[in-house]
């Protein structure tokens, strides 16, 4: 049988099964719909560079934040964000989880709980120029929430329980190796607050303000220095401090890219120096996706 006498054959009887012809005509369409469009995707997207999402993983021997010890244990911490083709916005989750556990104390029963640390914190940032940023960061640490008798909210951002607040920053690269920064804690949360004689609460708005640059770099290696203060205009103590503005963050941070093998393995080691605290200690972390 010959090839128009197939194509006959089949017609007649699609045209003698009413009932499954046009369910096979349309799916034999959709899949051709599909192939077309998959192949034409294939194919603009074959020499297209652009990638919205993008995952990464660090592992720490602790971890620091603007001049505090948020976790004094190794900790793994990883990121999934979106990132605009212009690159100009992004939209990530930030999360952090430890291998050692904290002493947390019960306010009910008094007994002494072990609590791991945990954040999830939401970021977004947004770049005007090469120069110029704005950042919005909701931090989520809700470590020993629980083990201190406390109700876990993940969107909570009331005052008394300390554990959610949000902080907005713009940044400005005053040169391309070195960044002015200012971050200022809204809403009050995680006691950003002062109580007042009669039990009120007056809200802080604490601003961080941060200068880093890169003051040496070779083929694989960098050195960058850092200090930051903390202060408000509003009450004494601060998010960072208890009785006044001070500087909260000095120190420097030491990059090396690491090869082994086929692989390039980020390293980077901060000495970080908090006055207000009388507090120093030495980050080692790993970037490892």
């Amino acid at each position: 049988m010959n090839v128009q006498s197939k194509l006959k054959l089949g017609i007649s009887f699609l045209k003698g099964n009413n009932i499954g012809s046009n369910r096979i005509l349309i799916s034999l369409g959709l899949i051709m719909l599909f192939t077309m469009n998959s192949a034409l995707a294939q194919k603009a997207y074959s020499h297209d560079e652009y990638v919205p999402f993008r995952v990464n993983a660090h592992l720490k021997n602790m971890h620091i934040w603007h001049g505090s010890v948020v976790h004094p244990g190794a900790v793994i911490a990883t990121s999934l964000e979106y990132n605009t083709r212009d690159s100009k916005f992004t939209f990530g989750l930030w999360g952090g989880a430890s291998f050692s556990s904290v002493d947390v104390l019960h306010k009910n029963t008094g007994d002494i709980e072990s609590a791991y640390y945990k954040e999830l914190s939401i970021y977004t940032k947004y770049r005007f120029s090469d120069r110029f940023f704005l950042e919005a960061v909701s931090h989520n640490n809700y470590t020993g929430v629980e083990e201190r008798g406390d109700d876990l909210y993940y969107f909570s951002y009331d005052k008394t329980q300390g554990y959610n607040f949000v902080d907005i920053s713009f940044g400005y690269h005053i040169t391309p190796n070195t960044l002015m920064y200012l971050a200022t804690v809204v809403g009050g949360g995680s006691h950003d607050y002062e109580i007042q004689d009669d039990g009120t609460f007056i809200n802080s708005w604490t601003h961080y303000f941060e200068v880093s640059s890169k003051i040496w770099k070779n083929q694989n290696s960098s050195l960058s220095l850092f200090v930051g203060g903390a202060w408000s205009f509003i009450t004494d103590k601060t998010f960072y401090t208890e009785d006044a503005g001070n500087i909260v963050n000095v120190g420097f941070t030491f990059s090396k890219d690491v090869s082994m093998i086929n692989y390039r393995l980020p390293v980077e080691v901060t000495a970080m120096w908090n006055p207000e605290q009388e507090k120093a200690v030495l980050q080692f972390a790993v970037t490892i996706l």
